[in-house]
């Protein structure tokens, strides 16, 4: 019950700021995500490919499956079938890639780019120059199965608020200045992806418009099993 208790708390909350919830529900059982489906949660995010795809074959149909975890090249072709939104889109190279698998399904896949913000060099991402240099390269016109929707990032996993702040802050202006800048037929920024169970309520204080919720939904992760 506690689950759909989280559920319903945190869809109220967020209401307030127009944020998306994406219910992160990785390792956890087919149960779990039932109880939060039930209580009117439809959008889950997964960081591993073979446990997506098993569950988007064994949970109803009408759940929007977001792949937020780091993607390899090679196990894009499972996902492209299904996938609603692949948030964590860290190279020309993986886009590429995206492009190309849903060409061959007949789709067009919607993607962020995931923007190195943080201090930990373990973080994924395009740095600002890298992102500019893409956005205003030739290549990316020619991707047509994808429609790049927005950016994702995030924190460093730190303590301090005062530099979580500046890192979404950081986040935030480098989408306005993509709006400003670029027009093109599949870059059309809308989703701000950034903010987790530690640090979503200053992520919402600064534009965030999807916020990835684990454990304060599901529970302590055992990632033994």
């Amino acid at each position: 019950m506690a689950i759909a208790e989280n559920i319903k708390s945190f869809q109220e909350s967020l209401a307030l700021t127009n944020t998306k919830l994406i219910a992160v529900s990785k390792t956890k059982p087919n149960e779990d995500l039932l109880q939060a489906y039930e209580a009117g949660q439809r959008h889950f995010g997964e960081n591993k490919v073979q446990e997506l795809t098993h569950k988007s074959e064994t949970l109803p149909k009408d759940i929007k499956w977001h792949m937020i975890g780091h993607l390899q090249r090679n196990k894009v072709k499972y996902i492209a079938p299904f996938i609603h939104l692949i948030h964590a889109v860290d190279s020309p190279r993986l886009l590429k890639e995206i492009n190309k698998q849903a060409l061959k399904n007949d789709r067009v896949i919607n993607c962020l780019l995931q923007v190195h913000i943080a201090q930990e060099e373990t973080k994924f991402g395009f740095d600002e120059r890298e992102l500019n240099e893409f956005l205003k390269g030739q290549e990316i016109s020619t991707l047509e199965n994808i429609n790049i929707i927005g950016l994702m990032g995030m924190a460093t996993n730190t303590s301090d608020n005062q530099q979580v702040d500046a890192e979404f802050k950081h986040l935030k202006g480098l989408f306005t200045k993509i709006n400003t800048e670029i027009s093109l037929p599949n870059v059309n920024l809308e989703e701000l992806s950034m903010g987790m169970t530690s640090d979503y309520p200053i992520a919402c204080e600064n534009g965030s418009t999807m916020v990835r919720i684990g454990s304060a939904i599901f529970g302590s992760r055992n990632y033994q099993q």
